[in-house]
């Protein structure tokens, strides 16, 4: 894999770190600022809702731009909103500060997805992708205890003070180890649009907000599921969170292997697998062992479907690539509001805190449903690489004519 791809994954580190630490100190944070724990909620809102608003907006604006730049003043933008949540002397700008650090987040994941692909052989672009996409995974093993950590101890300032030398350190990564493309198809935002006519990339959308709604309604509540149903200990939960991030880096790693044959297989697999992994660790979730076991595969199974969906929607984009692939983070974020809203409303319907998990299932089933109606429109399920497969099975032959060959001779 090219060393490229670090620089990328470094930046994602720096992205996932501060999407999600926030979480964790939320009571430092609110008491600090002297607002309730229900206002300093907005500060995680305020940033989700920069997601959804900078993905189609900086790459629309970057249209023209030269994809490096872009990644460049991403991460440049990314870092000055980390820096400025560190300094924010009140609640609204801290609010606005987490609001500027969102909007960069999915224009550089678009982005950065479609330099990954194009990095790579074309026989291992999924696999490029989720390399770089594992920066995100590790930074809830990594990034994320470290962050919470900092926060406690020293105060919460310092953790976004962290990320926004991460961002730094990513910038030069960028600078330094991604080349600039000799030759750049400038698209412009009409073509970067006219992508948006193909109904296969609003099917694929489609997957993302409820294939991927599942994991967020089960992972929005698993706090008290941990603590109240399984029993364990509340310092035990940033360990089992960790957890379930090994689950997502290791399916990410092994998702992107298998895009690179089998896209669709890949994804109706893993999302099934979802659907399996969810209603097990509802039924079993009294158990301890089980618990854990369960966060790590449902982390695995959501995880390793995401770079058969990314390649899914460049692959129907590919003229103009860069604003579909960003608007997969936007959709991500639907998802996430979509599956705690739907989460939280059977919990409040007096289903239990296991409700979510059912949830999950029947919106996994029902994201597979919608990626079955893609494949019908499509004509079928092809492998991606068949020329791989056939010089493997030609250089397989070669090989056996050539032993054979020296066995007559000897």
């Amino acid at each position: 894999m090219p060393i490229a791809l670090l620089a990328l994954a470094i930046a994602a580190f720096g992205i996932g770190t501060t999407e999600f630490v926030i979480m964790g100190l939320l009571p430092e944070v609110a008491q600090d600022m002297g607002v309730s724990i229900s206002a300093a909620g907005n500060y995680i809102s305020l940033y989700a809702l920069g997601v959804v608003i900078g993905a189609p907006l900086l790459t629309a604006a970057g249209s023209r731009a030269r994809r490096k730049t872009m990644l460049l003043s991403t991460m440049g933008l990314f870092t000055v909103g980390n820096l400025a949540a560190a300094l924010a002397p009140t609640h609204e700008l801290l609010l606005a500060s987490r609001f500027l650090s969102g909007l960069p987040h999915g224009a550089f994941f678009g982005v950065g997805a479609v330099v990954a692909a194009r990095l790579a052989d074309p026989d291992k672009r999924a696999t490029a992708v989720s390399r770089m996409f594992i920066g995100l995974t590790v930074a809830n093993i990594i990034g994320v205890p470290i962050g919470t950590l900092l926060g406690q101890q020293f105060g919460w300032r310092w953790t976004f003070a962290m990320v926004a030398v991460i961002g730094v350190a990513a910038w030069t990564a960028v600078t330094v180890l991604v080349p600039q493309a000799e030759q750049e198809q400038q698209t412009g935002l009409r073509t970067e649009l006219r992508a948006f006519r193909e109904p296969q990339v609003w099917l694929a959308l489609g997957v993302v907000v409820f294939g991927f709604g599942a994991l967020f309604s089960f992972y929005s509540y698993i706090t008290p599921v941990l603590t109240q149903v399984t029993g364990f200990a509340a310092a035990s939960v940033p360990i089992l969170l960790a957890l379930m991030g090994v689950g997502m880096t290791v399916g990410t790693w092994l998702g992107g292997i298998l895009a690179d044959v089998a896209p669709m297989r890949t994804l109706f697999a893993f999302l099934s697998a979802l659907v399996v992994a969810l209603l097990a660790f509802s039924a079993l979730a009294h158990n301890a062992v089980a618990a854990a076991a369960g966060l790590f595969l449902v982390g695995a199974t959501a995880f390793a479907a995401i770079p058969s969906i990314q390649m899914r929607i460049m692959d129907k984009a590919a003229s103009a690539p860069s604003l579909a692939s960003a608007s997969i983070q936007s959709a991500f974020n639907i998802a996430n509001s979509i599956g705690a809203w739907l989460g939280g409303l059977v919990i409040a319907g007096g289903l239990g805190l296991l409700a979510p998990s059912w949830v999950g299932a029947t919106l996994a089933l029902i994201g597979i449903g919608i990626a079955a109606v893609a494949v019908i429109l499509d004509g079928g399920v092809r492998p991606r690489a068949p020329k791989l497969v056939a010089s493997y099975r030609t250089q397989r032959e070669r090989s056996r004519t050539e032993s054979a060959s020296e066995s007559t001779t000897g």
